[in-house]
């Protein structure tokens, strides 16, 4: 049996990733923000803007519950999941979890970069963003690095980074289950 969690800050690549590897090892892949949206039909900041950042929490907080029972799996998880309601306790008991570590300068870019335009950082560019992401990170950090494994993924720039990043990873992993 094996569940893999991947955490991390938005931007550090848990869903491009998180389908490399669950391809890489032949696994299913379940993305807990996406998983949220089909069961409540409504996007995440849509949840955020009409019940709430609490409310919200306790949905991620359910749903992690459930997951955390599906075997042969890579969950790729939303930013701050870690960050409430002893949700790294629940995924550590459950698995692997592995903090995805991207420099604060690389998660800028990344998300200065991206299609996916995020409610919270909607009008916040260049040092505003930067300061933004630092301040966040600084946070969540001591969350994150409660990880089982802590995996550098900041060069992620071509296909094959990332199908390399995934092969690297798998390795680690199978050492870690191997050790338990």
């Amino acid at each position: 049996m094996i569940r893999i969690f991947l955490i991390g800050y938005m931007g550090a690549g848990k869903t491009t990733l998180g389908k490399a590897l669950a391809r890489q090892m032949k696994l299913s892949y379940i993305d807990t923000d996406h998983f949220i949206e089909n069961r409540y039909r409504k996007k995440v900041s849509d949840i955020f803007a009409a019940e709430g950042e609490g409310r919200f929490r306790e949905m991620e907080h359910r749903m992690l519950c459930e997951v955390s029972e599906i075997e042969n799996v890579v969950i790729s998880t939303g930013g701050g999941l870690p960050c409430f309601n002893d949700n790294m306790v629940i995924m550590n008991n459950a698995g692997t979890t592995v903090y995805l570590n991207v420099s604060v300068g690389e998660l800028a870019a990344r998300l200065r970069a991206s299609k996916t335009v995020r409610p919270v950082l909607q009008n916040r560019s260049g040092e505003e963003l930067t300061g933004f992401i630092k301040e966040n990170l600084d946070k969540r950090r001591p969350f994150y690095e409660q990880a089982k494994i802590c995996f550098n993924a900041e060069l992620m720039y071509t296909d094959y980074d990332v199908k390399a990043l995934a092969k690297k990873l798998e390795l680690l992993i199978c050492n870690q289950l191997n050790k338990e």
